[in-house]
């Protein structure tokens, strides 16, 4: 994907905006905005940088009349004939800084300096400065043909947005990258979430967002794996494998030598050939119960309990093999196969549901394979 060359006039990106689907939408995801959106319907690349501009304490109000004018339910007011051509884009609602200037200088015929110094004085409001931009607008006004009144009543319209005017180039920057993110989740939902989530690791609260907004466009987020999983959030297929970095306590180093070991020497065949050969990552009790909270061993022994219990068991193997290493011993039993003669204990009782549940939360910081209230 080359993100500077996209289209701006994607059919499902707009279907997407449309829908308020926005979760994860730079600037656009908040509940207020995605009300706007579903309102808005926004068909254009135009929309999405006037409501950028828009979503703010003081222009909000003109959203509505925004939304009304585009849907063709009111007629856009334009203040003076002269003025359509600078206005029709944003349906008669004066809403960026530039339009300030260009008004100023089609009706009263300012010069662009004079411009930006009406545009900067109405942003201060100082009583003195606006005084005598408001002679200079008027006389420019009535010098042109326009009615000494109607002048008056343009300049007082365009002061009362000047205050709180927002540039169209800044509101075009934030809106590109606002539909470069709602066009990668729009054709890539299952690498966006991935990615979304990757950038957003150490956040519970954001994950358990994107997890669920995944699951409503039917996209797993999976268990970690250690034989699958990858430091940061990854794909297969359909489905999301939760990330070994995101696991709390486990620390990003430690999981990114997990990693090289394994495409290293290929998959872990068992929990006691994953504590011997991950025993230099700085393997602890800590790290080792959170990976088995969360899930991370369950393709070898589903029983999370039966491993917890056995944790001494697999960090004493831990020990073992990298002191062995260390010392570069050859083991006298190497031809044997060791892993035959230690086994896990069972556990005095397998956790039920909730427990697992619980275990999970403390591990992820949510809850990631069901909740405690599905059952009701």
């Amino acid at each position: 994907v080359d993100i500077s060359a996209l289209p701006l006039d994607d059919e499902a990106t707009f279907e997407l905006l449309g829908r308020g689907d926005t979760v994860g939408v730079f600037q656009l995801e908040s509940a207020g905005m995605r009300d706007v959106l579903r309102k808005m319907k926004p068909d254009a690349f135009e929309d999405i940088i006037a409501l950028v501009a828009l979503y703010r304490p003081g222009p909000m109000e003109n959203i509505p009349r925004y939304i009304d004018c585009k849907k063709g339910n009111l007629e856009p007011d334009y203040m003076h004939e002269s003025l359509q051509g600078i206005l029709e884009e944003t349906y008669g609602v004066t809403i960026y800084q530039e339009q300030v200037m260009q008004i100023a200088q089609t009706l009263s015929g300012y010069s662009l300096g004079e411009a930006d110094l009406l545009r900067r004085a109405m942003g201060k409001k100082i009583k003195s400065e606006m005084d005598a931009q408001k002679v200079r607008f008027i006389d420019g006004a009535t010098e042109k043909g326009v009615n000494k009144q109607q002048a008056a009543l343009i300049f007082d319209q365009v002061e009362s947005f000047a205050g709180y005017g927002f540039n169209k180039s800044h509101a075009a920057a934030y809106a590109l990258i606002s539909y470069q993110t709602a066009w990668l989740k729009a054709n890539h939902p299952v690498a966006f979430y991935a990615a979304s989530m990757s950038l957003d690791f150490e956040r519970t609260d954001k994950l358990n967002s994107f997890k669920q907004d995944a699951a409503r466009h039917d996209i797993e987020v999976l268990t970690p794996d250690v034989n699958r999983s990858k430091v940061q959030f990854s794909i297969d297929g359909n489905k999301i494998y939760y990330a070994l970095a995101a696991i709390r306590n486990v620390g990003s180093q430690s999981m990114k030598a997990l990693q090289a070991e394994r495409e290293a020497n290929g998959p872990f065949a068992d929990v006691f050939d994953f504590a011997r050969r991950t025993a230099g990552i700085g393997l602890n009790r800590r790290l080792m119960e959170h990976l088995v909270a969360a899930g991370a061993f369950d393709a070898m022994e589903p029983d999370r309990a039966k491993l917890k219990a056995g944790i001494d068991i697999l960090l004493g193997e831990a020990n073992i093999a990298l002191s062995d290493r260390q010392s570069q011993q050859e083991n006298l039993f190497d031809e044997v196969d060791v892993a035959e003669s230690v086994v896990l204990p069972e556990a005095l009782a397998p956790w039920s549901a909730m427990d697992r549940l619980a275990h999970e939360f403390d591990a992820l910081g949510f809850f990631l394979t069901g909740h405690p209230l599905d059952d009701y």
